[in-house]
């Protein structure tokens, strides 16, 4: 009996091992997880609009129940819903029981109406159009903003009595009252004249696809013109068809002729349009225009082709003329923002600047004259967030306490009392309400998905959590995540470089492992700040689950270390840092657990350039590398991105050819993969073939691989999964299972 009772104890004391086994061991991610099945999908809070009573902001939510989004109304103290203003099921247009799909809503000024975004269709990076509907609250009518094909960037006017919209080259508005169409502009017309929006490279290197404003009273309209007419054009076959599809628009390649852009004023009293005075030269560029608090003067930003001249002009909008108020220029190039704020004094305007060192906020007079410098210190002021003028607090988020994570702090106009509001280490985004009381924090870390929270602006206290993600970090703790690490390097001339590190989970110190370093490395970026890393990072875990070490790290010429460190890389683009990326892994090569015969490289767009740059200038410390759609050489890429930072090629060759991994195909040392879209806009394939010439011609075997009509991106879908698949493979065969260094060479 004694021997059945010990029989059964062992028995049950095996099985609670095995349940305790079992539950300790985690499941591997895989591709499909993250590509296709969306099993890592992180949730946040979307389409939030604060309210004009500062008590109240709205967001989207879904109605399960009848399969529609409403839009509802949240208490900001409570962060509780407390009305649902738009029932999704009364989208209905008149004479419809169809009810419409919206992507995007905006309130009018008096909340009385709102503009639904529909049938959305993208164009490039930023720019879309769609079909627009106004949507009266009070009588639930809702009515189709135009019947003339789909409009791009329709905008209430500041009174709520118009909308304005761009189409086909040109501007119109809406009055309405009426619904009575107005057309501004009849010049426009494709790949020639453009009113109202950005043509594609200041949308691209801008950022603003946008090219109109509302006056501050609603009285006039400020708009772009831009004349393309000796832009070279670019063209791009589109695959599919019996016969191939062109597709050309205007393309100005560094050196290039630019657009001739024009700033006009329209008066709808009157019906005129007058165009600004920004001088006889039109070789310029105007990267913003933003009305000042008068609605008859007009902030124009303007600078040289060079980019090193930046000039702020403000311009009568009755007669055009305009005087410089402010002139700022640099040795290397100035960086355009939109941080330009005009206070409701009317007397004064915030502007910021790296004039310092560093990138940091002043308050000047309206005519120009410096008042005083606000922050100050060796970080950075990365984004400034508004100015509360009732209380005299100014917000801005900062790097203050490290290069690689991100703050929200406030400080008085007179650079006094200044405080930090965000206490998680990591990255905070912040979303202000219009009356500066309360404030959405979008909080992530390295190996924190993001979470978003609702906080009084005064002190940062926190009123509620709205999405923590508890779903996906419950999900994630049942797989096998390796922790994200961050180390700092040398170089050989004693420059400090940050970088981040994830280890196999079972890391064995004893063994050498191979490396795969990720790098992007252009001008201003980071890769390395403390952040969720989605996707990116969740395929760094599948390496890592199959014994692969990952490593990235930010060289000279990427930002938040001040301008010094950033612009070093002035007229060289490419030198300091591939030397950088090369240091780092010789570097790696002497830590004990690196095989330094078994180190990768990767990157995408000028990630993609430095991988090339790495197998063809890194002196064979790369074994492998993976190009995607990379400039291959800058004299293929655009004007505006390219002269900022090496000038124009007719004036430095030299920076353009000696970094260019064209001329350096001969001494291709490793395997490389290189990947392309053939419809990338950006990027052009252009340069994926050039670089495949130039291996051919110098006998150099290499595998690559094109997808057909993909933009830069090169992603989405079923074709991210394929290309993750397939780069996964490469690095596999190429260093993962390669034969392996023993630990004594």
């Amino acid at each position: 009996m004694y021997f059945k009772f010990k029989t059964k104890l062992l028995a049950a004391v095996l099985l609670c091992f095995a349940f305790v086994a079992q539950a300790q061991q985690k499941k591997a991610i895989t591709l499909e997880d993250i590509y296709q099945k969306g099993t890592f999908r992180a949730q946040s809070v979307y389409g939030v609009n604060w309210m004009n009573d500062g008590q109240f902001y709205s967001s989207q939510v879904p109605d399960e129940k009848n399969k529609v989004t409403d839009i509802v109304k949240y208490n900001v103290t409570t962060g509780q819903p407390v009305s649902t203003i738009i029932e999704g099921e009364n989208l209905k247009p008149e004479g419809s029981d169809k009810v419409i799909k919206f992507d995007g809503y905006t309130f009018s000024s008096d909340e009385k109406k709102v503009l639904f975004s529909t049938e959305t269709e993208q164009i490039y990076r930023r720019s879309s159009k769609a079909e627009f509907y106004i949507y009266d609250i009070a009588s639930k009518k809702l009515t189709k903003l135009s019947n003339g094909g789909k409009q791009l960037y329709a905008t209430f006017s500041p009174d709520a009595k118009r909308v304005a919209f761009a189409r086909e080259g040109n501007m119109f508005f809406v009055d309405l009252a009426s619904m009575k169409e107005t057309q501004i502009t009849n010049t426009g017309k494709f790949n020639s004249i453009i009113n109202g929006y950005s043509d594609w490279v200041y949308e691209e290197e801008f950022s603003f696809a946008q090219g109109f404003h509302w006056a501050p009273d609603g009285s006039k309209i400020a708009f772009y013109t831009f004349d393309e007419t000796k832009v070279p054009e670019f063209n791009m076959q589109m695959w599919g068809e019996l016969y191939p599809q062109d597709y050309k628009f205007k393309y100005p390649k560094a050196g290039e002729a630019n657009s001739v852009v024009t700033v006009s004023v329209y008066t709808l009293g009157d019906g005129k349009t007058v165009k600004m005075d920004t001088g006889n030269e039109t070789d310029i560029y105007i990267p913003r225009i933003k009305w000042t608090n008068d609605s008859n003067l007009l902030s124009i930003q303007k600078m040289n082709r060079l980019q090193n001249t930046l000039e702020i002009l403000h311009a009568n909008a009755t007669t055009g003329k305009a005087n410089v108020v402010l002139k700022e220029t640099d040795k290397a190039y100035i960086d355009v923002t939109d941080d330009l704020t005009y206070l409701k004094d009317g007397k004064h305007f915030i502007h910021t600047s790296e004039k310092d060192g560093f990138n940091h906020i002043y308050l000047y007079q309206l005519n120009g004259k410096l008042v005083r410098q606000i922050t100050k210190g060796n970080w950075e002021v990365s984004s400034y967030t508004g100015f509360d003028e009732k209380n005299d607090r100014l917000y801005f988020i900062s790097t203050e306490v490290s290069p690689l994570d991100r703050h929200l702090y406030s400080i008085s106009s007179k650079g006094k009392n200044k405080k930090r509001l965000t206490e998680k280490a990591g990255t905070h985004n912040i979303n202000m309400s219009n009356d500066f009381k309360y404030y959405l924090d979008y909080h992530s870390a390295a190996n924190t998905p993001a979470t978003v929270s609702l906080h009084t602006a005064k002190d940062g206290k926190l009123i509620k959590v709205l999405e923590d993600n508890a779903k996906l970090k419950s999900t994630l703790a049942q797989y096998n995540i390796a922790k994200q690490e961050f180390f700092n390097m040398k170089t050989a001339d004693g420059t400090q470089l940050n970088g981040w590190m994830i280890k196999p989970t079972d890391f064995d110190p004893n063994k050498k492992y191979p490396v795969l370093m990720f790098v992007y490395g252009g001008p201003g970026s980071q890769t390395v700040t403390n952040s969720w890393g989605g996707a990116n990072y969740l395929w760094y875990q599948v390496l890592a689950d199959k014994g692969m070490i990952v490593v990235s790290v930010d060289n000279r010429g990427t930002g938040a270390r001040g301008a010094a460190f950033k612009k070093v890389t002035y007229a060289d683009l490419g030198k300091y840092e591939i030397e950088d990326q090369v240091e780092a892994a010789k570097w790696l090569g002497t830590q004990n657990y690196v095989d330094k015969n078994r180190i990768g490289i990767w990157g995408h767009s000028f990630g993609g350039y430095m991988a090339l740059l790495g197998l063809t200038k890194g002196e064979g410390v790369f074994a492998a590398g993976i190009s995607v759609a990379p400039v291959t050489n800058w004299r293929y890429y655009d004007s505006i991105y390219t002269e900022r930072f090496l000038k124009k090629p007719q004036d430095n060759a030299k920076g353009y050819d000696e970094n260019s991994p064209l001329f350096f195909a001969d001494k291709l040392q490793g395997e490389l993969l290189l990947i392309h879209g053939t419809g990338d806009d950006n990027v052009h394939f252009q340069n994926a073939v050039a670089m495949q010439d130039a291996l051919i011609s110098a006998n150099k075997q290499f595998e690559s691989f094109y997808y057909p009509n993909r933009n830069h991106g090169v992603g989405g879908g079923i074709t991210s999964l394929h290309r993750f698949n397939m780069m996964t493979d490469f690095l596999e065969r190429k260093l993962i299972n390669a034969p392996a260094t023993k630990k004594n060479q």
